[in-house]
């Protein structure tokens, strides 16, 4: 069985245009099997951030108790919607990570951390916190080694986040193929793959609704195939699909063909 946890959480985004992910999560839910699907009650306020280099800090430690507190009831496969992509670390801080594998595809690497991050927003840091570096009220603790990362699609990348960037295996948005990412993940070694989606490693001619477009990503067709063949290898523990805040009705409803091309391929 599979349910959809609605993580509509805004807080961890830089963008002038965070609250309009609230606008994309509820989009999703509409077309979601309402009996498998759970919509969080995420706080409104910015939040604070206590003393750290993260904004916004005091809400994204309340959404990720919910998810922990939501995730821990169940044994059904979690589709986590976002939000913010950030809501993968919370997913992630929630089940056994200690043979699981992350395929993240994302058109930013995510692996900023509160001193080398220019926006203070919790997505640019999110890989980074998974791998367990990072803010400690965040990071996961045990991280998810580096030899279990696989990156798919990054390309708006900030010199900042390049060495890291440099220890995990990534391919190209334009320039990979399904099997050679599914025997990447497979060699892992893990039994299992948390698939992380943060909607803009799509091009920006197949999706308009996010909030930091960048040229040269990858087709649905194309990412969906690759998603497939990893389940064909490794069995799925859950996904995150993220990032996704069309700027009205008309665009929502313009994307939301590659957006369930994409749910299709992780339910």
């Amino acid at each position: 069985m599979t349910r959809f946890l609605i993580t509509p959480q805004w807080q961890g985004s830089p963008s002038a245009r965070a609250m309009l992910l609230i606008d994309g999560a509820t989009a999703i839910s509409g077309d979601l099997p309402r009996k498998d699907t759970i919509t969080l009650d995420v706080p409104m306020e910015a939040g604070e951030a206590l003393g750290t280099g993260v904004h916004r800090l005091s809400s994204l430690l309340r959404v990720r108790e919910l998810l922990r507190e939501t995730m821990s009831h169940s044994d059904e496969t979690t589709i986590v919607i976002g939000g913010d992509c950030s809501v993968s670390a919370f997913a992630l801080s929630a089940i056994d990570t200690s043979d699981l594998a992350v395929l993240w595809c994302d058109a930013h690497p995510d692996l900023h951390d509160p001193g080398s991050s220019p926006s203070g927003a919790f997505s640019g840091m999110a890989l980074r916190a998974v791998l367990g570096d990072g803010e400690g009220q965040l990071a996961l603790s045990p991280g998810i080694p580096r030899e279990r990362v696989v990156m798919l699609g990054t390309r708006n990348i900030d010199a900042a986040e390049q060495p890291e960037l440099d220890r995990l295996t990534r391919f190209s948005p334009t320039d990979f193929d399904a099997d050679s990412v599914a025997e990447a993940v497979r060699s892992t070694g893990a039994s299992r793959v948390w698939v992380h989606i943060d909607v803009d490693v799509l091009d920006p001619s197949t999706i308009s609704g996010v909030s930091d477009a960048a040229p040269f990503g990858t087709t649905t067709a194309a990412l969906v195939t690759a998603i497939r063949q990893v389940r064909e290898h490794v069995p799925l523990a859950g996904a995150t699909i993220a990032g996704f805040a069309p700027r009205g009705p008309e665009d929502a409803v313009q994307d939301m063909g590659s957006i369930l091309r994409l749910i299709g391929a992780v339910a």
